[in-house]
């Protein structure tokens, strides 16, 4: 009878084949392949909190979600799908920065990177960092086509210039409709609440025709009406989905840059992800994890779960695109 680690031998993308305690941490103990080779799927990080208002550390998250991601194992249980079956993943390190104390700049570092990572036809999958980081992902990936957003979030991030800057973590919406890589009818929000200084944060979306799921009215359309939203709004175009950890109630993952009580609960981020099979998800983010808010590390544990979430999407929609002929 041959015993569970036989079974990962001979594997040359398999998490499961070291103890989780061991080696150097990488996200959800994939090989470290900086180079990128022979590589579908790059779960990469950004470490990087120049943009964020009031409460830093999220340059500290990709750390941390590698840390907490050792719990993660292949299989999904719901699912049954194993994305390391059927695309080659691999941690790619975290990005540099030419420019680390300049915002505008590593943007431009941001994108840069991103743009080479879609010329080689590699799916990526990026753990922030705040979210900020966001906009100068998404004009490399939107840059020949523009994509449709899946959001979630507290906030709806839809701030023009504050401060004298543009560039800062409440404005990577309104910069991607502004310049064109997104589209606005084609953008879901799902959590936003909180209270706002100015109401334009709340009128800019609805101007310009984003699909605006405030909390109360996730739980008034329940989990599978969301999910009916998302696909109804983003259809069969390109869509790229960004994470902020804040959409999740602080009483579950307090470390984060800007808490919203009232928030999803982890369960339910789970099912209206999984909901999201089937869309053409092109790429993803989970930003805003700031782990010396959180002693106990369950925001980091729930960031990684939901990137494992996520991976699974992404490799399925991988997948689809191959089997029908377009490109990875």
């Amino acid at each position: 009878m041959s015993n569970g680690r036989d079974m990962f031998k001979g594997a040359t993308n398999n998490p499961a084949y070291e103890p989780r305690y061991s080696e150097i941490a990488t996200f959800m103990r994939c090989p470290h392949k900086p180079d990128l080779k022979d590589v579908d799927i790059a779960i990469v990080g950004i470490p990087f909190d120049e943009a964020t208002g009031t409460r830093p550390g999220a340059r500290f998250g990709p750390r941390a979600l590698r840390d907490a991601s050792i719990m993660t194992r292949q299989i999904h249980h719901v699912t049954r799908f194993n994305p390391y079956d059927s695309c080659r993943v691999a941690d790619g390190g975290d990005i540099r920065f030419n420019h680390i104390h300049n915002v505008e700049g590593c943007h431009t570092d941001i994108t840069s990177y991103v743009a080479g990572l879609v010329e080689r036809g590699i799916t990526p999958l990026f753990a922030g960092g705040d979210h900020s980081v966001t906009y100068p992902i998404v004009r490399a990936i939107g840059a020949e086509r523009p994509v449709a957003i899946v959001h979630f979030d507290a906030h709806s991030d839809t701030v023009g210039e504050v401060r004298g800057s543009k560039f800062h973590h409440g404005c990577p919406f309104y910069l991607g409709v502004e310049e064109g890589f997104m589209v606005p009818e084609k953008i879901i929000q799902i959590g936003i609440r909180g209270t706002q200084n100015f109401a334009d944060q709340w009128d800019y979306p609805k101007d310009k025709g984003f699909r605006v799921v405030f909390i109360e009215e996730v739980y008034e359309l329940g989990i599978q009406g969301v999910i009916d939203e998302i696909h109804r709004v983003v259809g069969d175009m390109p869509v790229y989905l960004s994470f902020d950890i804040d959409a999740i109630d602080p009483a579950f993952a307090p470390g984060t840059g800007t808490p919203e009580i009232g928030g999803l609960l982890s369960r339910e981020a789970q099912q209206i992800l999984r909901g999201c099979r089937g869309l053409d998800i092109v790429g993803a983010d989970l930003v805003e994890v700031s782990p010396q808010w959180d002693p106990s590390d369950s925001t980091a544990l729930i960031g990684a779960t939901l990137m494992y979430e996520i991976l699974c999407l992404l490799a399925e929609a991988r997948l689809a695109r191959v089997s029908r002929g377009s490109a990875p």
